[in-house]
C-alpha cells in the first residue's frame, strides 16, 4: 500500500471518527454536519453530489446517515474506505451503548429510577420523531389514510412478518395510486468499482436474506440467530433509525431474549449518545450474547446497508429514472409512519407510563425537546435525574 493511499485511508478514519463522537440529534441532524465537514470543510464533493447521495440513501432500506457516510467513504477511498467510514461513525456509540449493556446483565435489576427514567424518555422521542416524520412523509389525506391502517394492522397482527407484509402492500399501493410520478434529475456518482461489484453484491444481499431463516432451525447456536434476527431487520427498515424500535421489538421481546424493560430501557439510552440509532444493536447483542452477540449483532444490522450501497451505487443513474420507484416509496413511507404510530403505543408507552407521574415526566420531556428545542442527549440526562428522584420519593 502506497503512503499517498495509506495517507488518505487514515483521514477517511479520523473525519468520520470526529463525526462518530459529536453528531449528535438523529439523522437528520447527521446529514447536516456530514455537509459541513465533507462538502463545506474538506471539499471532498460539491453540493449536488452529496445531494444526490443523500437521495440514494433515503430511497433505500436501513440508516440512511451511516450509508451517507459509507457512499462518501467509497467515493474518497474505495470499498476500504466505506468501510473506515462505517467504523469511524457507528465505534463510539456502540461501545458505549455495549458498557451499558454489560452494567444492567450485571446488575440484574431493572427497578431503578434511572432505568425508568430511560424508558419515559423513549416516549418523548417517539413522540417527536412521529411529528417530523408524519409532516414530511404523509401531507395528504391518502397517506394519512394509509398510516393510519398500517397502524391498525401492526398492532393487530404483532409479529415481524406481519410488519414487512404491510410495507409490501404499502408499496404497490403508492406503485398504483401515484402512477403519474415523475423522476428526479440524475447525477453520476464517480465510483472506484463497477456494475459487477454491484451485482455480486445484491446476490450476496438476497442470498443471506433468504437463506439465513431457512437454515435457522437446524443451526442451534445462538451467534447464527442473533445475525439472522439483526440481518434481516437491518434489511427492510425504511424511514430511519426510529423505525427500528418496532421490528426489533417483536424479534426479541416475545421470544424471551430480554424484557420490554429492558429493551425499552436501551432505546432510551441510545438518544443520548452520538452517531446512528441502529447501534442500538450493541446494546441488544450484549444483553443476548456478551461481546460476542454485541459484534455480531452490530456487524448484521449494517452489512445490508453496506451491500446496498455497493450494489446501488453504480445503477442509480438507471434507477432514478423510473418513477414508479418514486411511486412505491410514498406508500411505503406513509406505512413507516403507521408503524411508528404503533409503536409509540406498544411497546413505549405502555411500558414506560404506569402511573400520573411517569405521564408528568413524558410531558416534561415532550417540552424540552419540541418547544425548548434541547438535545435529546440533554434531555436524557434531565429525565433520567427525574426518574431516579420519582423512585426515590415515591417508590
Amino acid at each position: 500500500m502506497s503512503t499517498k493511499k495509506a495517507g488518505r485511508y487514515l483521514e477517511i478514519l479520523v473525519a468520520s471518527t470526529k463525526l462518530g463522537l459529536t453528531s449528535f440529534g438523529g439523522p437528520a441532524a447527521h446529514i447536516g454536519f456530514f455537509r459541513d465537514e465533507y462538502v463545506k470543510k474538506r471539499k471532498w464533493l460539491d453540493d449536488k453530489l452529496y445531494a444526490d447521495l443523500v437521495a440514494l440513501c433515503q430511497f433505500l432500506p436501513g440508516p440512511a446517515s451511516s450509508q451517507v457516510g459509507i457512499s462518501i467513504g467509497m467515493l474518497r477511498g474505495g470499498l476500504l474506505g466505506g468501510i473506515l467510514s462505517w467504523i469511524g461513525f457507528t465505534l463510539p456509540s456502540v461501545l458505549l451503548l455495549m458498557a451499558l449493556g454489560w452494567i444492567i446483565t450485571q446488575t440484574g435489576s431493572f427497578e431503578s429510577g434511572w432505568i425508568q427514567g430511560l424508558k419515559i424518555v423513549a416516549v418523548a422521542v417517539v413522540a417527536h420523531a412521529l411529528m417530523g416524520m408524519g409532516k414530511s412523509l404523509t401531507p395528504d389525506r391518502t397517506r394519512i389514510t394509509v398510516a393510519m391502517i398500517a397502524a391498525a394492522a401492526t398492532l393487530l397482527i404483532p409479529t415481524a412478518w406481519g410488519q414487512i407484509s404491510i410495507i409490501v402492500l404499502a408499496g404497490i399501493f403508492g406503485v398504483i395510486y401515484y402512477k403519474n410520478e415523475k423522476a428526479s434529475e440524475v447525477v453520476e456518482i464517480p465510483l472506484s468499482f463497477g456494475k459487477k461489484t454491484g451485482i455480486i453484491a445484491w446476490i450476496l444481499f438476497f442470498a443471506l436474506l433468504i437463506l439465513l431463516p431457512v437454515f435457522r432451525p437446524f443451526v442451534q447456536a445462538t451467534w447464527y440467530a442473533i445475525f439472522d434476527i439483526f440481518y434481516r431487520v437491518g434489511s427492510i427498515v425504511f424511514g430511519g433509525g426510529h423505525v427500528v424500535l418496532p421490528m426489533l421489538e417483536r424479534e426479541v421481546v416475545p421470544v424471551g431474549w430480554m424484557s420490554a424493560d429492558t429493551f425499552i430501557a436501551g432505546y432510551g439510552a441510545a438518544q443520548a449518545v452520538p452517531g446512528p440509532l441502529f447501534t442500538l444493536a450493541g446494546y441488544l447483542g450484549q444483553i443476548m450474547g456478551s461481546f460476542s452477540g454485541a459484534a455480531i449483532a452490530v456487524i448484521a444490522m449494517f452489512l445490508p446497508s453496506f451491500l446496498l450501497v455497493v450494489g446501488t451505487l453504480p445503477f442509480w443513474a438507471i434507477i432514478r429514472t423510473k418513477p414508479r420507484i418514486q411511486a412505491a416509496l410514498k406508500g411505503v413511507n406513509a406505512a413507516v409512519v403507521g408503524i411508528l404510530l404503533a409503536a409509540l403505543y406498544d411497546p413505549v408507552f405502555t411500558s414506560a407510563v404506569h402511573d400520573p407521574i411517569d405521564f408528568v415526566i413524558v410531558l416534561i420531556s415532550f417540552t424540552l425537546l419540541v418547544f425548548y428545542k434541547l438535545s435529546p442527549w440533554v434531555v436524557v440526562i434531565i429525565t433520567a435525574i427525574l426518574g431516579a428522584l420519582s423512585f426515590a420519593i415515591f417508590g
